[in-house]
């Protein structure tokens, strides 16, 4: 049987030198890394991708606008760098499929389940964007809720610079300490930043594993899969 694994990729580690827009040349660099866990062999693997390099939604709501215009805007920016992703995983033989919550069939297929399992059963990679469809909840909830939905056991949360979960900010703190091994219940107690607590508890309620790393280093997507050595593992146990 196939082990379920959903990628989660911030948005932020698709642009270039500045932190804005799509870099494409970085963008095949990471679906590269991606077929190399999709060559692991012995998963099923679906990619959640966030919108940070197009637009953050925090920072439009600290200006004025409306939480819900701003979620729908960010929703609108993930289905640009899924389709993005798409491309670029095509280009090198990856058979993907883009699904989306929001309604756009001329370029994506709706998300439907039982659809999506089959394109799993089928060894395509599927890119998830547009969210849950519905503002107020984050991507980091989308790549929760499709792994219970798609029965995945493990979430690779590729992180863009930093290793692991820390008991402080490593960016802003040098005696802060990486944790090698957490339980769902110590992320929730601790209120480690690492996804927000809809995601976690979401994780916790249905034993999915979550693995943080630094997807920066070349090697490790792939790698994360099977060796839990160079990062966080957060599970039940």
């Amino acid at each position: 049987m196939k082990k379920g694994i959903v990628l989660k990729i911030s948005g932020e580690a698709l642009a270039g030198p500045n932190g804005i827009g799509i870099d494409h040349a970085k963008v095949l660099e990471i679906a590269k890394e991606i077929k190399e866990l999709y060559e692991v062999g012995g998963i099923e693997l679906s990619v959640v991708v966030g919108a940070g390099n197009i637009f953050r939604g925090r920072d439009a709501i600290k200006v004025g606008m409306n939480r819900s215009n701003a979620d729908y805007m960010g929703m609108l920016a993930t289905i640009l760098n899924a389709l993005s992703i798409q491309s670029a995983l095509e280009s090198l033989g990856l058979d993907t499929r883009v699904m989306t919550s929001l309604s756009i069939p001329q370029v994506a297929e709706p998300y439907i389940r039982r659809k999506a399992l089959s394109h799993l059963e089928k060894d395509r990679v599927i890119i998830f964007g547009g969210g849950n469809g519905i503002p107020f909840f984050s991507t980091d909830t989308t790549a929760a809720l499709r792994a219970a939905e798609l029965g995945a056991s493990l979430i690779l949360m590729a992180k863009n610079g930093v290793d692991g979960v820390y008991d402080k900010d490593p960016r802003k703190c040098n005696d802060a300490n990486r944790f090698t091994k957490l339980t769902h219940q110590d992320l929730l107690e601790k209120n480690l930043k690492v996804m927000d607590l809809t995601a976690a508890t979401l994780c916790s309620e249905n034993n999915i594993d979550i693995y943080v790393f630094d997807m920066n280093k070349k090697g490790n997507i792939a790698k994360a899969a099977t060796d839990f050595s160079f990062g966080t593992l957060i599970s039940s146990k």
